[in-house]
């Protein structure tokens, strides 16, 4: 495997970070996930964009253009030479001293990983997962925007921790006022009398790349979708509820807290979505130059 780091090039041997830069040692920068499919970068510019603007939110300055940092990023999966697969582009604070100070640290440090990726086994996306509702909270915008895409995760990972001793695959996360934010990794839609229905941003959601698509999808096939506030009930009542998210790409979740959602099967708008997608993913996208 060959991993992009500062401009180099290097094997998986080779590919090292300091005990010093910042994004170990205190989760200090941002990342992004990004899907490629049949040779193209689904989404590529979008999912810059957004990066970007997670680095700009915490006053991190990217020591490269967005178009240099398309163009490695591009570069990275040519060198692996897959066809599909995942992509984890992370720019970290750097190389600092011990302490917070953000200014210890006198340039940023870019990593792209390209390698494959299997979140649920295949007999998930048939079957739905089953989800909990779990005690770890989102955290408030005023404390980190949802939007930012950093690399602490401990939140997610402590919600997905509580979801796996649950025996269950996902955990659906409620903000500060108990409104559903979204999933560990995912953002979270519902489905009642055809029409669709998923947390605004502003309630503890992440901006997805992939939840925008799916809604795209649903404006052409004229199905209705709005932004609300909703509460678990929404979810224990609804026809069928889906997760959208770069790595889950669209997948069912079927029950919450041992509660079945609509019939406790993926439902047919999934199921439609799940197909369109795939078709899209599989269709567009930046090239890459192999």
């Amino acid at each position: 495997m060959k991993i992009y780091i500062d401009g180099q090039m290097l094997d998986e041997k080779d590919a090292k970070i300091s005990v010093f830069d910042h994004g170990l040692l205190y989760g200090d920068g941002v990342f992004e996930g990004i899907r490629f499919y049949s040779g193209r970068i689904f989404r590529l510019e979008q999912h810059l964009v957004r990066l970007y603007e997670s680095a700009r939110a915490i006053a991190l300055t990217i020591p490269m253009t967005i178009e240099e940092m398309a163009e490695a990023t591009l570069k990275t999966v040519a060198a692996n030479g897959l066809r599909d697969g995942y992509i984890r582009l992370l720019v970290t604070r750097g190389v600092g001293t011990l302490g917070l100070d953000p200014d210890r640290c006198p340039k940023a440090s870019v990593i792209i990983i390209a390698a494959t990726i299997a979140l649920y086994p295949r007999e998930r996306y048939e079957q739905g997962l089953t989800l909990i509702t779990c005690a770890t909270r989102r955290p408030t915008p005023a404390s980190l925007s949802p939007r930012v895409k950093s690399l602490n995760y401990l939140n997610n990972i402590m919600a997905k921790i509580e979801a796996k001793q649950a025996g269950c695959e996902e955990a659906v996360m409620l903000n500060e006022q108990g409104y559903v934010a979204e999933c560990t990794g995912d953002n979270i839609f519902v489905v009642k009398g055809g029409k669709v229905t998923t947390p605004p941003t502003y309630s503890g959601a992440l901006d997805g790349i992939t939840r925008h698509a799916v809604m795209e999808l649903m404006a052409k096939l004229g199905i209705e979708c709005r932004e609300e506030v909703m509460t678990r009930h929404e979810i224990y009542t609804a026809d069928e509820v889906f997760l959208t998210g770069t790595a889950a790409e669209v997948i069912a979740g079927v029950s919450l807290d041992r509660r079945d959602i609509g019939t406790g099967k993926p439902g047919p708008i999934t199921l439609r979505l799940v197909e369109e997608f795939t078709k899209m993913a599989n269709s567009e996208g930046a090239p890459v130059p192999y």
